[in-house]
């Protein structure tokens, strides 16, 4: 009766420390996460340029500043580039791959979440049996069958938090997976609108130079008339000739660069390079005005420092599971079933049998495993910081990278007009003198090749231009916002 009475004890106290143990079930060890401060100004340090005037939509430092349209290139107003834009959403195999380390990210949380949730195991074995005649078992030699069908059922509470936190970074990292399929997709939007751009400047350089054969085709002929007529030396002809044929090689040598656009253009569209063609089109759109916002709006609208802060989340969770490990673990468990010798009375009540009860478990030495977890840990969510505080930093040096580098260009570009204005005029001038025959033809060469060369630097800045308000774009994060994260 003593006996009895002190298993019951004993039954009771075990009873006891399982229920105590699964009302602490809401309890979450480690540290609780709080978005870290991030540098930010009140305002951009550089100014934007002349054409993003109050008329265009730039007011300084104002939260309420228009924003980017999701479709930010559509912003250019070139039909052509918004077909091959949508092109790119639709069949980029970079994206491709992007949209399945998301999905797959997705995957993760179902993972860990099926931890939260018994797992229940059923199987059935049949095996004929022979025990050794040299078994010390008193059964020596003998044969028998066995026949069974085991229900098995374990569950661990999740008393610590570990299951939660690993669901909570599973999701953490389906956000910042998602942030950067966003990522990937503005970096290859932007960068099909650069090679657009950049491919419709060398078709406005390819248009000056042909019509500059076409001028020096003239001059040639000018030349050799002179010659002709005693007033010019053969030299002169020699010298607008090799001036006309270096042109025309600086013509076809764009060919090489327009080619290459065109197949890098093709690529990003998910095509091969021999079916896709850019019909030529000379540049000739000025960028347009962009709405920057403030400083501080840029932490929301950037996607690469949203994944950054959603993997800071996420291994803050991580510091938590390894401090969970300092805690004894719970698993209940209970199997069940038929047993039996011969099919002919397994499925028959006496055939039945059933386990069932609790195991706790305690680390109690680990040679500082645990403890060298913890400091892991801990150190990962510290580079964690580093590299989302970097990130916004960058951030912050492409916006105002590409303000200074707008505004400076535009004042470049208006000295540049004047300048190409002032070498057309000086060509003009020394066509006259030569045809009065007051200088030779080398004064006309000098005044083409100071004509052209300023021409083609015109048409260079227009590029530029065109391409800082494209990385101005991408910079600003291209119409996304940390709002459009999914609530996984």
């Amino acid at each position: 009766m003593r006996e009895l009475s002190l298993q019951k004890r004993r039954t009771a106290a075990l009873a006891t420390a399982v229920g105590l143990l699964l009302v602490s079930a809401g309890c979450m060890v480690g540290p609780k996460y709080t978005k870290p401060a991030a540098p930010a100004a009140p305002s951009y340090s550089e100014q934007p340029p002349a054409s993003f005037g109050e008329a265009q939509g730039w007011k300084t430092a104002q939260p309420s500043d228009g924003t980017i349209r999701e479709k930010w290139w559509e912003t250019f107003g070139d039909a052509d580039l918004n077909a091959l834009e949508e092109q790119v959403i639709a069949a980029n195999q970079t994206l491709k791959s992007a949209e399945a380390n998301y999905r797959q990210a997705q995957a993760q949380i179902q993972f860990n979440r099926s931890n939260l949730y018994p797992t229940i195991t059923a199987g059935a074995l049949i095996t004929h049996n022979r025990v050794s005649g040299n078994a010390p078992t008193g059964l020596q030699g003998s044969q028998y069958g066995n026949f069974e069908l085991p229900v098995s059922a374990s569950w661990e509470p999740d008393l610590w938090g570990r299951i939660r936190r690993s669901i909570t970074a599973a999701k953490e990292q389906t956000q910042a997976a998602a942030a950067d399929l966003e990522n990937a997709r503005l970096i290859l939007e932007a960068e099909l609108a650069s090679d657009y751009f950049e491919a419709r400047s060398l078709d406005a350089e390819k248009k000056l130079l042909d019509d500059t054969v076409v001028a020096y085709q003239k001059a040639l002929a000018l030349t050799q008339n002179r010659y002709t007529g005693g007033v010019a030396s053969k030299v002169e002809v020699e010298q607008a000739a090799t001036q006309l044929q270096q042109t025309q090689a600086q013509d076809i040598d764009l060919g090489v660069a327009r080619a290459q656009l065109e197949h890098a253009m093709a690529v990003l569209t998910g095509r091969v390079p021999e079916g896709f063609h850019l019909a030529n089109e000379p540049l000739t759109q000025t960028p347009p005005a962009v709405p920057i916002g403030i400083p501080s709006q840029l932490l929301e609208r950037r996607p690469d420092i949203a994944a950054a802060e959603r993997r800071l989340a996420a291994s803050n969770e991580q510091i938590g599971i390894a401090r969970a490990a300092y805690y004894p673990d719970l698993v209940i468990s209970a199997t069940g079933g038929l047993q039996a010798g011969s099919i002919v009375n397994w499925f028959t009540w006496p055939s039945r049998f059933w386990a069932a009860g609790p195991q706790l478990s305690q680390t109690i030495w680990d040679a500082g495993r645990r403890r060298a977890q913890v400091i892991g840990a801990e150190a990962a969510y510290d580079a964690e910081i580093a590299t989302y505080r970097q990130t916004t930093l960058t951030a912050f040096q492409e916006v105002e990278d590409d303000l200074s580098t707008l505004r400076i260009l535009e004042e470049e570009s208006a000295k540049q007009h004047e300048a190409t204005a002032s070498a057309e005029n000086s060509l003009q001038l020394s066509l006259n003198r030569y045809k009065g025959g007051l200088v030779t033809y080398l004064e006309v060469i000098t005044a083409q090749s100071i004509a052209l060369a300023n021409e083609r630097t015109d048409v260079d800045l227009l590029r530029r231009r065109m391409a800082a308000s494209v990385d101005l774009v991408r910079a600003l994060g291209g119409g996304w916002n940390a709002s459009k994260l999914p609530n996984v």
